[in-house]
């Protein structure tokens, strides 16, 4: 399923559509700081990464194809909207601003690209220069749980610590929702090795899927699996939901979910061509994986993740004219959607550690090989829309939020909680969603 106008439209209606029982919207308050550290509507929030989740895939539920009945019993307390991503719509930068609530050139998470400082390119890093969420709510006093959501891995919560623990059970997301519902039982879950028992119910808990990632990459966006994984998820959501009312925390517990990016099909590869096209401006190009250097001669460096980086290097870095030519060679191409230099870069809020140019294929198209059959890619601005879910304690059933961001979703959590967002947030509170 390539990106069209039925895609662009299928975002606009996941936009607008409601499944709450209530539709009744709330006037929307002042955005503020949040108050006093624990004193939000919300006890508890449960946060659910779902790598990979595209907004399109609303349309699947909607359309009863991918039933998922636990989600609607939660939507009637909350809602149902899109969220926006950052550049580049690759996993790490993207759940880094999830967890700081930083653009990708404040937290400083890149992902593939080529680093002069080492001459080596290099694929996805955990590497944030501000704090998480989690380490903004340790150092106000609460506590949180991690099953693997690697971002935060470190960064306020570590193996064996019982007020900010991380576990990487590994297998698939039930195995990830074992350690919650553990967790919310008082029973002692392995992390690291070790046997540990959090002391009580953390504040904040997190939950890593990346089902639909796996399977988007495989085949592609309408890959005939994603119905059933989307269920298996609800299933999964049921669980933690029951395991909340056993523990008696459901009244006061909110649960926000939401992706990292979307996922488009790609069945051609360009890659021969780009090379061709920056060979005849005069070049010599060379793509590289990560950890690799370039050989000797090399004046391009290429690493491919969704976009393509390219960077001048050698005698030619940071020759302007290098670069205008360079940039009209690849914009040329009728494969390429857009070169973003460095101005576009640095509009779009990106990282400041990408090349002189980033090239977007356009939809349907790789800066690679032909791939033997459809399959999924992720990186662009068409795969910026994910899914946002708000509900539970502490938010207005049927009040949207207004063009949420994912450096909104950071400080949206600290609300609920009543702390105070991480210090390097850059997002807004979400306060229309949101009871006083």
């Amino acid at each position: 399923m390539l990106p069209s106008l039925r895609k662009l439209l299928a975002a606009s209606i996941a936009a607008t559509v409601v499944w709450t029982a209530s539709t009744a919207a709330a006037a929307p308050q002042p955005d503020g700081d949040a108050g006093p550290a624990g004193n939000g509507p919300a006890d508890h929030v449960v946060f659910l990464a779902l790598d990979g989740f595209d907004a399109e895939y609303l349309d699947l539920v909607r359309s009863g194809e991918a039933p998922m009945p636990n989600l609607r019993r939660l939507l009637r307390h909350g809602s149902v909207t899109t969220s926006t991503g950052v550049m580049t719509s690759i996993t790490n930068p993207s759940w880094s601003s999830v967890a700081t609530g930083a653009w990708p050139e404040t937290h400083r998470n890149t992902a593939y690209w080529f680093d002069p400082a080492t001459n080596t390119a290099r694929g996805q890093q955990r590497d944030l220069a501000v704090p998480t969420i989690a380490q903004s709510v340790r150092e106000q006093g609460g506590s949180v749980f991690s099953a693997q959501w690697f971002i935060l891995q470190n960064y306020g919560v570590t193996f064996g610590d019982p007020d900010g623990l991380y576990t990487q059970p590994g297998g698939d997301c039930a195995r990830r929702t074992d350690d919650a519902v553990a967790v919310l039982r008082g029973e002692p879950v392995s992390s690291g090795g070790q046997l540990v028992t959090m002391n009580g119910i953390p504040e904040l808990m997190t939950v890593y899927c990346d089902v639909l990632d796996a399977i988007g990459h495989e085949g592609g966006d309408v890959d005939p699996r994603i119905p059933g994984a989307l269920t298996e998820i609800d299933r999964q959501i049921g669980r933690i939901v029951a395991a909340t009312k056993e523990a008696g925390v459901y009244g006061g517990t909110a649960f926000v979910i939401t992706g990292d990016h979307g996922m488009t099909t790609f069945d051609k590869g360009f890659g021969a061509e780009g090379l061709a096209a920056i060979e005849a401006a005069g070049f010599t190009p060379q793509v590289l994986t990560s950890g690799q250097t370039p050989a000797p001669g090399t004046d391009v460096a290429i690493v491919v993740g969704g976009v393509a980086n390219v960077q001048l290097i050698g005698e030619r870095a940071g020759d302007p004219s290098a670069v205008g030519r360079l940039k009209a060679a690849l914009e040329a191409l009728p494969q390429v959607r857009n070169v973003f230099d460095k101005a576009d870069q640095a509009r779009m809020h990106m990282s400041p550690s990408y090349g002189d140019l980033l090239v977007e294929p356009e939809p349907g198209w790789s800066f690679g090989a032909t791939p033997d059959g459809p399959a999924g890619r992720h990186g662009a601005t068409t795969e910026l829309r994910v899914p946002l879910f708000l509900a539970g304690a502490g938010v207005i059933p049927g009040a949207h939020p207004r063009g949420p961001r994912h450096i909104d979703i950071a400080p949206t959590i600290s609300a609920l909680l009543g702390y105070a967002p991480p210090s390097g947030s850059e997002g807004r509170t979400l306060r229309e969603s949101l009871r006083r």
